[in-house]
């Protein structure tokens, strides 16, 4: 049993010219390696009908599997359409699923429905649609030369969904069952590589080596790969993804079935199901605790307002933090972040709150607070809960951890957590 040969084929002027880096290739062989296939055969070429009709019947040849990425838009220099349909001598038709997608793109969009946006329904005759809820052209598949052949678009997150949701577990099928590979994906928050693999050694000597254990870090969430290559492995996985969790505890945020969420989206579908809602004060974070929730779809349902008060005097004038407060004990202070977060329930009418005030740097520090000295304060008007960090990290990133740390505190409260975090234990101000 061999598994099937995979080839890529990419075009656009952009890409030959510099003007777009190249990572869509990366994310096609970062996908297909969870199922144990390797891009045999890369080519990137630019819009030309010509070039691309012979490299599609070269690669077809070649490959019992050939992805084409990119030349599926509207404008002239998209021909991946055109050119499948002469390297396999088929007509080029109006799509009746391809125009219902245009069509409703559009119309959702408020946008009218022109001639370039038809040119995306005009496909290879007898193709196969390739649904992309998040962009205009859909992709579609055709077999050439014994060749599956998907084409997908260039804009990556569309790429990526379309690849996860529909091309993988197509391709999944023309594995034999004794090659398939078995990825299992970890959303954690909390810890660091180093720290985590240090906690494996310790606590799992014993992991197995048919279990290839992988970490991909990432801001804010770190994601842990359980990989097995055989049917006997998928099943001693089992047993050794509950050890992994067990060791995680509650930095554990889920097990990835299909797109990660965001921390965020994990705390938003808590705050749903025990139908409760969250108001934030910012200081140092400047609204991205806030920015980070609303970015996501339904925010409504659970996100009541948010304050960014930077000053001291919008401190008081928005969330009522008594200027004897900042005055006796700063603005970065335990007194104050349980007053702003106090103001924030005052002014709203939700029912849990983040609020965070610090010293995001380079300059603002003192000998008593140091560049990193964080305070933040979370939960409901009757049980607020506050801790004051030392984080000496970059500006930019301090705010996105300080934030992810936020949100992460808020989630842990939603599922009656009682450990300590490792960024409080390692963090915590003495």
């Amino acid at each position: 049993m061999t598994a099937p040969k995979v080839q890529l084929l990419l075009t656009g002027n952009e890409l030959m010219t510099g003007d777009i880096v190249d990572s869509n290739s990366a994310m096609i062989a970062e996908q297909l390696k969870e199922l144990g296939l390797e891009i045999s055969r890369k080519v990137t070429i630019a819009d030309d009908l010509t070039l691309l009709v012979n490299e599609i019947n070269q690669l077809a040849e070649q490959a019992d599997i050939l992805i084409i990425n990119g030349g599926l838009g509207p404008t002239v220099d998209d021909l991946t359409a055109q050119a499948l349909a002469q390297a396999t001598k088929v007509e080029l038709t109006e799509h009746a699923h391809a125009l219902e997608h245009v069509t409703a793109w559009c119309k959702k969009r408020g946008a009218t429905l022109n001639k370039p946006n038809l040119k995306q329904a005009i496909l290879p005759q007898d193709c196969d649609i390739i649904a992309n809820r998040q962009g205009s052209a859909v992709g579609f598949k055709v077999n050439h030369l014994n060749c599956d052949i998907y084409c997908t678009p260039g804009v990556p997150r569309e790429l990526k969904t379309m690849l996860i949701e529909q091309i993988k577990p197509d391709i999944i099928k023309k594995i034999p069952a004794e090659l398939v590979t078995d990825v299992t994906r970890l959303q954690v928050f909390g810890l660091g590589e180093s720290t985590l693999q240090k906690m494996v050694d310790e606590q799992l000597p014993d992991w197995p080596n048919e279990i290839d254990l992988g970490f991909r870090a990432g801001m804010p969430l770190l994601e842990v790969k359980l990989t097995t290559n055989s049917q006997q492995a998928h099943q001693q996985k089992i047993y050794w993804q509950e050890k992994m969790s067990q060791l995680l505890g509650d930095h554990l945020i889920a097990k990835i079935e299909d797109t990660p969420l965001s921390l965020a989206k994990h705390v938003l579908k808590n705050l749903t199901k025990n139908n409760l809602t969250i108001t934030t004060a910012e200081s140092c974070t400047g609204g991205l605790i806030a920015s980070m929730l609303t970015k996501e779809a339904g925010a409504s349902q659970s996100f009541e307002a948010g304050f960014v008060t930077y000053s001291n005097a919008m401190k008081t004038k928005l969330l009522g933090v008594d200027e004897k407060i900042l005055n006796e004990h700063g603005a970065v202070s335990k007194a104050t972040v349980i007053a702003m977060a106090t103001g924030a329930l005052a002014q709203s009418s939700a029912d849990l709150v983040i609020a965070v005030s610090g010293i995001a740097g380079p300059e603002g520090g003192s000998k008593e607070k140091p560049v990193g000295t964080v305070w933040l304060a979370w939960g409901s008007k009757d049980n607020l809960k506050t801790v004051g960090l030392l984080m000496p990290l970059p500006r930019s990133y301090f705010q996105k951890y300080v934030a992810s740390i936020g949100l992460d505190l808020i989630r842990r409260d939603l599922i009656a957590s009682q450990e300590s975090p490792q960024y409080i234990i390692e963090r915590l101000l003495k």
